[in-house]
């Protein structure tokens, strides 16, 4: 065995909290992510209710998934909410231009969403229209959906059979408004934020948190020009509640967004660009962070990633437009970096939303008729729970340098971990990038004694291995054996391309 890589972790010493909406998910109405995924109309021989499909929720609520965005995406800035309330037969189709140039019939809406929420028992994030819509449209949709008493649009809600309200935080101003949400300007998109933030008004208690549609990638000056619409947040003075966070889009692909390679036959220097490609998302959340803080070294304004995932080639003979990809463990690698990354930041970063639940890119969960699979990438989710609003335990690497590699022109660790504690316990992520070594780590684990250890691991013999409806469990988490404790220091080797989870009882 090489020397461990060492990393002290203080177990008394705690950072921010690691909010639960860092796990949060996107579903937009694209490919088979509404239709065929979540909803499959309660007419269906496959077991639902009210429509929606019974496994995918039970295995959503099995990852407790904390939160749900949708109408979209691209989707958001074509859709007009009024077209899918009211009695299903009379409902307008309307053509996806998007995605696919398929017809669509509207049958899932507003009521169907709140419905879905309802039994997944997560939070509601809507993204309104900014591209296409007005600041009218978009205010009697937070009025239809959230005030009581006479109002128009909440007599409107009661004739479409609902007649309390419902409670709705999480509101988006529009969607990549630099791009397919209307190819606008910064400056031109700030003021426009401004003037529909405006009119979304607060009924019947109902607080909003209202999030600025924010910046491609690396587009620091979108960040910096939303951030200055909101006054001197820098000492207190005057602060605009415009808005509460910005957004921010990054998706995980090993070459240009022109030329997206297969997600499950790749070779060693396409695996490594995608792995440098994953660990991007520390220097974009660093930067954008660093803009932010100009403005507002408070934190007041949250960061939200709610736009991430790998993005690969569709797999051959399925629709371009509905952008089905396999999930592999290398899908699951990036998962797991990316994590890594939300929780250091969770200081700015409030939510983060895996691009897209079911059958669409980096998707939790991929349907097969009446067979769901579950994906790598949903064995992440689900042995990183822990980490749902537990507080951030700082990791300290010490000593020998972390094992890297270059890739192109950046050197990248091939080893990451976190570490967070709740309820009187400790989790520990690690995630071993290599792909044929295994890396040995030291814990040194001080400030509680440790009483017990569970060990998980997800692996494969191969990075590219996925999961299938005949084989459903090629990717799948095992038990770990973990050495004990001694002298307050735990020793792990890490296996090649694997993701590990250490659970600690603290005494």
């Amino acid at each position: 065995m090489s020397t461990p890589t060492r990393a002290v972790i203080n177990l008394d010493v705690t950072g921010p909290t690691i909010s639960r909406h860092l796990y949060g998910h996107f579903a937009e109405h694209l490919g088979a992510c509404i239709y065929g995924g979540f909803f499959v109309g309660a007419d269906s021989d496959i077991p639902n209710v009210r429509g929606m499909r019974t496994d995918v929720v039970e295995a959503l609520k099995a990852i407790d998934i904390p939160n749900l965005r949708w109408p979209g995406g691209c989707f958001a800035d074509e859709y007009h909410w009024r077209d899918g309330v009211g009695p299903v037969e009379q409902r307008p189709t309307v053509v996806n231009t998007h995605w696919g140039n398929v017809v669509e019939d509207n049958s899932f809406g507003t009521h169907e969403f709140m419905d879905l929420v309802d039994q997944l028992g997560c939070e509601p994030y809507i993204c309104g229209n900014v591209g296409s819509g007005t600041v009218r449209e978009m205010a009697d949709w937070v009025e239809y959906l959230t005030r009581s008493g006479e109002a128009p649009m909440s007599e409107l809600r009661r004739e479409n059979g609902r007649d309390e309200p419902w409670q709705v935080k999480y509101w988006g101003i529009g969607n990549e408004s630099w791009g397919c949400g209307g190819n606008m300007r910064a400056e031109y998109y700030a003021d426009l934020a401004r003037q529909y933030s405006t009119y979304c008004r607060e009924h019947d208690g109902n607080q909003l948190y209202k999030i600025a549609g924010g910046a491609n990638v690396d587009d620091y000056h979108w960040t910096e020009t939303l951030m200055k619409t909101l006054g001197d947040l820098g000492c207190g003075c005057n602060p605009r509640h415009f808005f509460d966070a910005i957004s921010l889009h990054y998706y995980t692909m090993p070459t240009g967004f022109e030329d997206k390679l297969s997600a499950t036959e790749f070779d060693e220097a396409t695996y490594y660009l995608t792995m440098a490609a994953a660990w991007r998302i520390d220097e974009l959340l660093t930067r954008h962070g660093n803009v932010m803080d100009v403005y507002d070294p408070a934190k007041r304004i949250g960061l939200v990633l709610d736009e991430w995932g790998t993005w690969f080639a569709v797999e051959p003979g399925t629709n371009p437009g509905f952008l089905y990809q396999q999930n592999t463990m290398r899908d699951a690698l990036v998962a797991s970096v990316h994590f890594d990354s939300f929780h250091r930041h969770a200081d700015r970063l409030v939510m983060a939303n895996i691009a897209q639940t079911v059958n669409v890119l980096q998707a939790m969960l991929l349907t097969d008729g009446d067979t769901l699979i579950k994906t790598p990438t949903y064995h992440v989710f689900e042995m990183n729970k822990g980490h749902h609003d537990a507080d951030l335990l700082p990791l300290n690497w010490t000593g020998q340098a972390l094992p890297t590699r270059t890739v192109g022109n950046r050197e990248i660790a091939l080893v990451s971990a976190s570490a967070s504690t709740k309820n009187g316990t400790a989790l520990v992520s690690l995630t071993n990038l290599d792909l044929e070594a295994a890396h040995p780590v030291t814990l040194d684990l001080r400030g509680h004694r440790v009483t017990g250890i569970t060990g998980r691991i997800l692996t494969a013999g191969a990075v590219n291995a996925h999961n299938t409806a005949d084989q459903p469990d090629v990717v799948a988490p095992q038990a770990f054996d973990v050495p004990a404790v001694t002298d307050g220091a735990l020793t792990v080797d890490l296996p090649a391309h694997s993701f590990v989870t250490l659970e600690l009882t603290l005494g």
